[in-house]
């Protein structure tokens, strides 16, 4: 690993981070039309939706509390979603838990026949084969305690010569264990030095297993930095078509501090919604010139705004105050007015106030209003207010005003409004 601990923690943090902001702190789309935007947002909110519902229904099943995680996957596989298929899996492992052994079955065989391509299918005949085995048994209580018991194992192997377990940590990864003892052995394989471990890991990585274990393959590549890892991702993501992943591994090359790749994705990349991820990583890295270089090269609007919202991630002032100033497209400038509005007021307050006074556009002048307010800079605002002479405008900063709580300056020029005659 060539990437020190606090380089990796600083970019996980700025990571995190980042996934943690709104959606509409970190997207602008350009103009569409309503009926397409509306059918967009709605199947934005179906994933949304479904991703939680499946999330609960995950942390459930690692509480053992099967009967209800049943519940939750029966909902994900009814929205016939992206998740459906891992659902309807999941959902017969819990079943089989808790000896609902016919209606496992009954599961699995809807999985085979609705999903013929899903990734869980080499898996869900390894645990409809244990179904069958184990029809007619009881229950048995002691099961959790034998995940117990082999999570600590896990553990042990991390400080001992993993070598040796890396044959076992396989098969487990390509068997029905639970959710949380995979992830486990994916974490023993991913701390390994040994290569065969690395080749393992590497193979999850490009799938070889469920979407989560890929996920988490992929992560761990990012996290460790080398060159091996950094080319390893490379080569997924050029063969890669499922957008998910190759926005997952856009992310890893930001941990990975790759920039240059982030930039070629962001170049190249033939998928808007990929492209804009790789700007928006590189704006978490603060790469400064990179994103100016594509602003410059870039023609489609929307596609500047992301660059625009990569410069606020990054913390770029100064060239959100040029553009503001000097774009020629009103609705660029507005977007970079609106984020140095969020920005600290002690490098951008000076700026949107003089753009206030030379900017001519309503809407530029209002975003400028809205910025100095959410820096609750009140004396910008009542100095505007007094010199400005349309009404319209002193409505809108008087409103800002009103609204601003025990701020003395505001108080102050309300009373000063009231005892104008």
């Amino acid at each position: 690993m060539n990437m020190t601990a606090n380089r990796r923690h600083l970019f996980t943090a700025a990571w995190l981070l980042v996934l943690t902001l709104p959606a509409s702190a970190l997207a602008q789309p350009g103009p569409v039309d309503s009926a397409e935007r509306t059918r967009e947002d709605t199947g934005q909110r179906e994933r949304e939706r479904e991703g939680r519902v499946y999330e609960q229904a995950r942390e459930l099943m690692d509480e053992s509390k099967y009967d209800r995680a049943i519940e939750r996957f029966t909902d994900v596989a009814a929205m016939k979603g992206a998740r459906a298929d891992a659902a309807l899996y999941w959902k017969a492992w819990a079943q089989n838990k808790v000896a609902q052994r016919a209606e496992a079955l009954t599961t699995l065989s809807a999985l085979a026949r609705d999903y013929a391509k899903s990734r869980y299918l080499a898996q869900a005949r390894q645990l409809e084969a244990e179904v069958r085995r184990d029809s007619g048994q009881p229950a048995r209580p002691d099961a959790e305690g034998d995940d117990d018991l082999k999570l600590m194992a896990l553990n042990a192997l991390l400080h001992s010569d993993a070598e040796q377990a890396i044959p076992f940590l396989q098969k487990l990864l390509d068997g029905t264990a639970a959710p949380k003892l995979k992830s486990r052995a994916l974490f023993v394989l991913a701390q390994s030095d040994s290569p065969k471990g690395r080749e393992v890991l590497k193979g999850v990585a490009r799938g070889n297993s469920t979407p989560e274990l890929q996920s988490k393959a992929i992560d761990y590549l990012g996290q460790m930095g080398g060159p091996e890892s950094r080319a390893t991702l490379a080569e997924i993501y050029g063969a890669a078509s499922d957008v998910d992943v190759k926005r997952r591994i856009l992310r890893a090359f930001m941990i990975a501090g790759e920039k240059g790749r982030l930039l070629s994705a962001a170049q190249t990349e033939q998928n808007a919604d990929l492209r804009a991820e790789a700007v928006q990583q590189l704006g978490v890295m603060g790469a400064h010139e990179e994103l100016w270089q594509l602003y410059q090269k870039e023609t489609a609007v929307n596609v500047r705004k992301r660059i625009i919202q990569a410069m606020f991630v990054g913390g770029n002032s100064s060239r959100l105050v040029e553009l503001a100033k000097t774009e020629k497209d009103p609705e660029l400038r507005r977007t970079a007015v609106r984020n140095l509005g969020v920005m600290d007021s002690r490098q951008t307050s000076g700026a949107l106030i003089e753009i206030y006074g030379t900017d001519k556009d309503p809407a530029v002048r209002k975003a400028v209003v809205q910025g100095l307010f959410q820096q609750s800079n009140a004396t910008a605002l009542v100095d505007l207010a007094r010199k400005e002479q349309d009404p319209a405008m002193k409505r809108d900063i008087v409103q800002k005003l009103s609204v601003m709580g025990r701020n003395s300056v505001a108080t102050a020029y309300m009373l000063e409004l009231l005892n104008e005659k």
